[in-house]
């Protein structure tokens, strides 16, 4: 009852697990089955038990489905028993047809195996045929790239690397000889660029050494244009009437010469122009930089570039311990910088960054800084007026040469007028000891003159004019002696040097005449006045020489209006102008003659000193014979000669400055400073003036100091007159 009561319950439990069993797959069969041994107690024995009433049911169905089915199963057994014989003719009829097919189609089987063959391999040519199209252009493009290294043609190389690298390349990537193309092209680029560094040092290196061929060409034809300009522009001047004497001393009649032999220059060197080209090949640095500009390096060659130019800049900017000892040394200094910064100039037009307006400037300021430094240090060793002035002639072609170039040079003319003041010292020196060699050789004598043409050369020597000489017959003798012409040629000839050193600085007319006129002055006032009072000095200067060394510098201080005029024809600057500086002759002379004077009385009171100590005196004498001694006899004589020669003096200014109205208060007392001159001899000399006064200056009635001068004469020739008559009769 137990077991009965239980079964409702079990019963529906153990169909469901039954039907999960049959209905699910043999894979989840186990937590079904376990589910089993997890219910009630005893539950494994009732499931047993359901399914062996479960597989009985199923047996039973299976055994009635047999049954059923049995006798059609025997109706197919006796069918197939029956076609059994046809069967088996069939397959002795298919199995020969097949024989008979196989040996058929052997020969056809052949013929399609060679067919396939056949169109495979077309297919592996089409297929090879297509790839070699694709790879024979980056094969060609390789030779052609193989080729251009070869011939060195760098630049074309590196644009046939890009085309195989952007369009080549990529189509046969897949392939071993591409990568190997693909590894090698860095190497490739690589020796180029070294190669093209070697190009470009090879070029600095050839720059370097043809500089100065280079600036000596480029100054040759910047003087040459200026020959020609100035030529132009002295032809000009005398078309207008123009003074042509600022920079020449050509006459004009020789302009029209001048001009015609500049412009056959001009036309001989016009075939034979040379370029910064025609001497340098400028190609490698042209490739050099397209292959850096290719490369993607373009900064890092400027910059090389610049670099190695600005060590360059500074060997050539240093000069040679001994330039300053001769013109050459100077001219390969200038040519040298001159061909840099020609080239560099040409780099800076041609190329695009490699150099910038900013990078020459900086370099040119930086160049200039070292070249004035250099010139003034070596110039200052200069002692040659000559070498001076060829020194300026060369900074004056080197800085117009970089001025058509575009490069400022206004510190060069600047530093120019430092080398002027030294030129001017230099020329101050040689010009002393010119004035020495004069004084040396002259003789200290009027010059004799035999005949008109002797006459005529040393007026046209000397500016002298005297009415009383000309009217004297042959032979005659100028007062003066040998020294006044060779000293007045001499200034003119410093006049000339002087103006040398002023042509092609593009200074105005005004600045040349004060600086011919300061320097004449000084040459007067230092040189010559040193000069004269050195020869004054010297000992072997007798009061004769020393005579005609007052009445020379009386005539070249006379001379000085003429140099005056000589400068004013010069510079076409008249002397009435306000700021012209005037010539400092009469100061200069007049102490030359103080000095001559004083030295005169010294020498004479010398040679009385030397009578009087020489003389013999008879001590033992009772009384006097009545004559005088031979020592005083001796005096007498030798002073009568001087005093005759002290007539040839011009007297005028020294009685002039005389206090003639002390002269006459105190003449014929014990004290009196004038005691030794005689009033005869005062009123001859007087009257004599006054009548050479009056025939010289027909024009002095117009002139206020010449009518003054002359009524003084007039007054006291009259008071002499009065003392001389006074004189007489009291005698």
């Amino acid at each position: 009852m137990a077991e009965s009561a239980e079964a409702p319950g079990a019963v529906p439990e153990h169909e469901r697990i039954l039907q999960e069993i049959q209905s699910t797959d043999t894979a989840c069969v186990g937590p079904t089955l376990r589910s089993v041994y997890d219910d009630q107690p005893n539950a494994h024995t009732k499931f047993m038990e359901k399914l062996e009433a479960c597989i009985r049911t199923h047996d039973k169905e299976i055994e009635k489905m047999c049954n059923f089915h049995h006798q059609g199963f025997v109706d197919a057994i006796t069918e197939l028993l029956k076609v059994r014989t046809d069967a088996e003719k069939l397959k002795v009829q298919v199995t020969d047809t097949n024989r008979r097919f196989q040996d058929a189609g052997k020969e056809v089987i052949v013929q399609t195996e060679d067919i396939i063959r056949c169109r495979v391999q077309q297919r592996n040519i089409t297929t090879v045929v297509e790839k070699l199209q694709l790879c024979l252009p980056v094969l060609e493009m390789y030779s052609k790239l193989k080729e251009q290294m070869s011939a060195k043609r760098y630049y074309s190389a590196l644009k046939t690397m890009e085309q195989l690298e952007n369009v080549y390349f990529p189509r046969v990537s897949q392939y071993r000889f591409c990568q190997l193309m693909i590894e090698n092209l860095p190497k490739l680029r690589e020796n180029i660029k070294e190669i093209s560094m070697s190009d470009l040092k090879d070029f600095l290196e050839s720059i370097r050494k043809h500089s100065d061929k280079i600036g000596e060409t480029a100054m040759k034809q910047a003087q040459q244009q200026k020959t020609f300009s100035v030529a132009l522009q002295k032809q000009n001047n005398v078309k207008f009437g123009k003074n042509i004497y600022i920079n020449d001393r050509i006459p004009e009649q020789r302009h029209e010469n001048v001009l015609k032999h500049a412009l056959e220059e001009e036309d001989e060197n016009e075939e034979e122009v040379l370029t910064v080209q025609d001497l340098v090949d400028f190609s490698p640095v042209y490739r050099c930089l397209h292959i850096y500009s290719a490369l993607g390096s373009e900064e890092t060659f400027e910059n090389y570039y610049r670099k190695q130019r600005k060590k360059q800049a500074r060997l050539v900017l240093q000069a040679q311990s001994n330039m300053h000892e001769t013109v050459d040394g100077y001219r390969r200094y200038f040519t040298q910088i001159v061909g840099f910064f020609v080239v560099e100039d040409h780099i800076l037009h041609v190329t695009q960054g490699l150099v910038t307006r900013a990078y020459t400037d900086e370099l040119w300021n930086m160049a200039l800084s070292k070249i004035i430094a250099v010139l003034r240090a070596h110039s200052s060793y200069c002692t040659d007026p000559d070498l001076v002035l060829e020194l300026k002639n060369l900074i004056v072609i080197f800085a117009d040469t970089l001025q058509g170039y575009g490069f400022p040079v206004n510190r060069l003319f600047d530093l120019l007028f430092e080398i002027r003041d030294q030129y001017s010292e230099t020329l101050l020196k040689k010009w002393a000891g010119v004035f020495r060699d004069i004084f040396e050789e002259d003789n200290y004598s009027p010059i004799p003159v035999a005949h008109e043409e002797e006459y005529k050369i040393i007026i046209s020597k000397f500016p002298f004019q005297d009415a009383d000489l000309e009217k004297q017959s042959f032979p005659k003798k100028f007062p003066m002696s040998q020294s006044v012409p060779h000293i007045y040629i001499q200034v003119k000839e410093f006049i000339y040097a002087s103006l040398k050193f002023s042509e092609s600085l593009h200074r105005s007319s005004t600045e040349i005449d004060d600086m011919l006129r300061k320097s004449t002055n000084l040459l007067l006032t230092r040189t010559l006045n040193s000069c004269l009072l050195n020869l004054i000095r010297k000992p072997h200067i007798g009061l004769t020489e020393l005579v005609q060394i007052i009445i020379n510098t009386t005539h070249l201080e006379q001379a000085c209006k003429y140099l005056e005029d000589f400068i004013t024809n010069i510079t076409n600057i008249s002397q009435e102008t306000v700021h012209t500086t005037r010539l400092y002759g009469l100061s200069t002379f007049k102490d030359a003659r103080h000095a001559a004077e004083g030295e005169i009385y010294t020498k004479l009171n010398q040679k009385i000193d030397e009578f009087v100590q020489l003389a013999d005196y008879d001590w033992t004498m009772s009384e006097p014979d009545g004559r005088a001694s031979g020592y005083l006899m001796d005096l007498i004589n030798f002073l009568r000669s001087i005093f005759q020669v002290f007539t040839h003096l011009p007297l005028l200014d020294l009685f002039m400055v005389w206090d003639w109205s002390a002269y006459l208060a105190d003449y014929g007392q014990p004290a009196s400073k004038y005691l030794r001159v005689n009033p005869n001899t005062a009123l001859t000399l007087l009257e004599k003036m006054k009548d050479t006064n009056r025939k010289n200056n027909i024009f002095a009635q117009f002139r206020k100091n010449d009518r003054d001068k002359q009524k003084l004469i007039e007054t006291v020739v009259k008071q002499l007159r009065s003392l001389v008559n006074g004189m007489s009769q009291h005698t």
